[in-house]
């Protein structure tokens, strides 16, 4: 029986089938997808084949996935989702401050997969004047560079009506920090998806996990499903109202305070970073790092302030990881 993961809980993993059940499933502990070593060797959004006891006996070929290290085992990865079209990745300016070095980490290990990336700038309704042109300053980098930038407040509805459209007939990662409203930004989009929702850190000015497991959950109406759907996703229940399944799905990550990059070698992050794989093209080695080499494009951009020192040193930072092994905060 072949089906989709849609909730995968630590303990076990939601599988909605073709035929429309949803089942509990788990996977042996020996279980593990060759040449990666991941703390999760099943992740939201693969496509899995179902034996007999609800044993996930097999995993169908990636199209892509995103990837990140896992914070207490350096040499293991842990895979947020896979399959996915496009990822939103939720940032903030103010309560909590989301680091350029963790936008730039998430987004060149995306480039690495091949997702597209929209960065989605929330809590704009905290912004005060100076706070308002940082954020300003941050959309123009990202834009000039050829990301989407949105600018909204889930809190207030603000800008939310030019999200939706960006997610009809895709599966969409929603990614970032703890405490940037992911899970008011869902509640925005998916009204019944009735998501907790915590406050900010005063001590640290950081969030609170309010999102414990990952989850897929529909923009679309989910077809009719077997009783035990309830108790495994209220959102998805609530909007079961026709026999066809949804082509546009959210699928909900725990925030995360650090983004460590996995599995990507040094000669290949240049071509990661859209702009610096630019001006690389005009360096006097084929094999130059861009740190010190004479004839370098790079530096010369940089010093000639078409490349963002901001960028260049996220750059630097993740060089830096191949060789100390650093997990990198994002605080």
């Amino acid at each position: 029986m072949k089906g989709l993961v849609i909730k995968n809980t630590g303990s076990w993993y939601g599988v909605l089938t073709d035929d429309g059940q949803l089942l509990e499933c788990k996977v042996k502990g020996n279980f593990r997808i060759k040449g990666i070593r991941s703390t999760n060797p099943v992740a939201v959004g693969d496509r899995v084949t179902v034996g007999e006891g609800n044993w996930i006996v097999a995993i169908e070929d990636r199209r892509n996935y995103i990837i990140r290290k896992s914070i207490n085992l350096s040499k293991q990865s842990h895979i947020l989702a896979a399959n996915v079209d496009q990822a939103l990745l939720v940032v903030t300016v103010v309560t909590p401050q989301t680091s350029t070095t963790f936008i730039d980490r998430f987004l060149a290990s995306a480039e690495a997969y091949r997702v597209p990336v929209i960065l989605v700038f929330n809590k704009t309704d905290l912004l005060d004047d100076d706070l308002r042109h940082y954020q300003e300053a941050m959309v123009h980098l990202y834009q000039t560079i050829g990301y989407d930038c949105r600018q909204v407040s889930a809190a207030t509805g603000f800008g939310m009506d030019e999200i939706r459209p960006l997610l009809e007939g895709k599966i969409t990662l929603l990614s970032g920090n703890s405490g940037v409203g992911k899970s008011t930004l869902i509640n925005r989009l998916v009204p019944d998806a009735n998501l907790r929702t915590g406050e900010i850190s005063d001590a640290h000015n950081t969030g609170q996990h309010t999102t414990t497991f990952s989850e897929m959950i529909p923009l679309s109406p989910l077809s009719s499903l077997s009783p035990s759907l309830s108790s495994l996703s209220p959102s998805l229940s609530s909007r079961a109202q026709s026999r066809d399944l949804p082509l546009s799905w959210l699928i909900d990550t725990p925030g995360i305070k650090g983004f460590g990059t996995f599995d990507i070698e040094p000669e290949e992050l240049t071509s990661y970073f859209k702009e610096i794989f630019q001006f690389s093209k005009d360096c006097r080695f084929s094999n130059c790092t861009h740190t010190h080499e004479p004839g370098c494009a790079v530096l010369k951009a940089l010093e000639d302030h078409y490349i963002a020192e901001s960028r260049y040193q996220s750059y630097l930072s993740m060089l830096e990881d191949k060789d100390e092994g650093k997990y990198r905060a994002a605080y």
